[in-house]
């Protein structure tokens, strides 16, 4: 509720700055060149996610989740301490998935369904952090999210961040995995 007061705000001193300073015309034209701007980008992300959302509809029709899961699973039960369903883990595998294909968004409802299966009534278990903690600072293989917007935008070459994405993407999970891991040892004493 607070931020919608200070959106309110913000639009309402810029109209009102923008009407004294005489530049209202520039005001309404970048008011419609802001919302075509953003139909455009949403147009843009979304046929990427619905592409690689629909990738991973037949990745699970197909069985290729599956197979990924038990790829996974010697991971997924060190990440992951104490006992996990089949739906839980093919949950994580599916999110885990989704996120090394860059699909943050797709990601979410695969990320939901694992939450709801690593809880523990209202109790954030050590696994469920750890899900957290990987959804959170993904490892991403293929930028899809990141190359849209850039395509979007006009980059000659919107996927030449993968060196340096998967760098930083690596780091962050290896940093948010090993002080998952700390706290987990440190608040159980």
């Amino acid at each position: 509720m607070t931020m919608a007061w200070i959106w309110g705000a913000l639009m309402i001193i810029s109209t009102v700055f923008g009407v004294i300073s005489g530049n209202a015309h520039e005001l309404g034209t970048a008011a419609l060149d802001g919302a075509k701007a953003a139909v455009e980008l949403c147009i843009g992300i979304g046929g990427v996610t619905c592409l690689w959302t629909g990738v991973m509809e037949i990745f699970e029709k197909s069985g290729v989740m599956a197979k990924i899961a038990r790829f996974l699973k010697p991971v997924i039960s060190r990440l992951f301490p104490g006992k996990i369903s089949d739906k839980a883990s093919k949950a994580i595998s599916a999110n885990i998935s989704a996120n090394l294909l860059g699909l943050g968004n797709a990601a979410t409802p695969l990320g939901i369904a694992a939450a709801r299966e690593l809880a523990d009534g209202d109790t954030a278990t050590d696994s469920l952090c750890m899900l957290v903690v990987l959804n959170t600072a993904s490892i991403q293989l293929i930028p899809t999210t990141a190359a849209a917007l850039r395509s979007a935008y006009d980059a000659q070459t919107p996927f030449e961040i993968i060196p340096a994405v998967w760098f930083t993407s690596i780091l962050s999970v290896t940093a948010g995995v090993i002080a998952a891991m700390v706290f987990r040892k440190l608040w159980k004493r």
